[in-house]
């Protein structure tokens, strides 16, 4: 009995662009070639069900991270209405990993967090009406504000840092 492989060949790529990835990106989560990848886009191979699970799997965890962090940001609002929020995006790996330790095995490139960072603010403006602007991460700015605001590293104060830039 023959398994049905689910996503095809141009499936395979969208995935892939809306995950933000580029093909040696993907070759790198799924241990597979660029060579594999762009076979995969082509048609010229299908691919394979671990690699195809393990791509579903980080869209899922986006999703999970847009659907919680949305339900936050409304019940925050029921007690303190605004209108206006900001989220860190970070402009490297390096720093991405440095400053969120808690998410490497489930999102193993920055590109995966800013793009739950772009669904976030997609989903703010339709469904909450609220404006949210992304702000790139300066290390140097970032440890100056908690310096001047007597404040200690965390996701809470990168937040507070990131509401002073816009």
């Amino acid at each position: 009995m023959t398994k049905k492989n689910s996503l095809n060949a141009i499936e395979v790529q969208c995935l892939r662009v809306s995950l933000g990835l580029n093909q040696a990106q993907v070759a790198q989560i799924t241990k597979a070639t660029e060579e594999d990848v762009q076979a995969w886009e082509t048609g010229e191979q299908l691919i394979p069900e671990v690699a195809q699970k393990k791509l579903l799997e980080i869209d899922d965890i986006i999703e999970m991270q847009v659907l919680n962090t949305c339900d936050g940001i409304e019940s925050l609002f029921k007690s303190e209405p605004k209108r206006r929020l900001s989220f860190v995006v970070y402009p490297t790996q390096a720093i991405y990993t440095q400053y969120n330790p808690e998410f490497i095995s489930s999102l193993p490139f920055t590109e995966l967090y800013n793009t739950s960072t772009w669904r976030i603010k997609k989903e703010c403006k339709l469904v909450l009406e609220v404006d949210v602007t992304l702000v790139s991460f300066d290390v140097d700015s970032y440890k100056a504000f908690r310096e001047q605001e007597g404040l200690g590293e965390s996701r809470e104060n990168r937040a507070k840092w990131a509401a002073t830039q816009i």
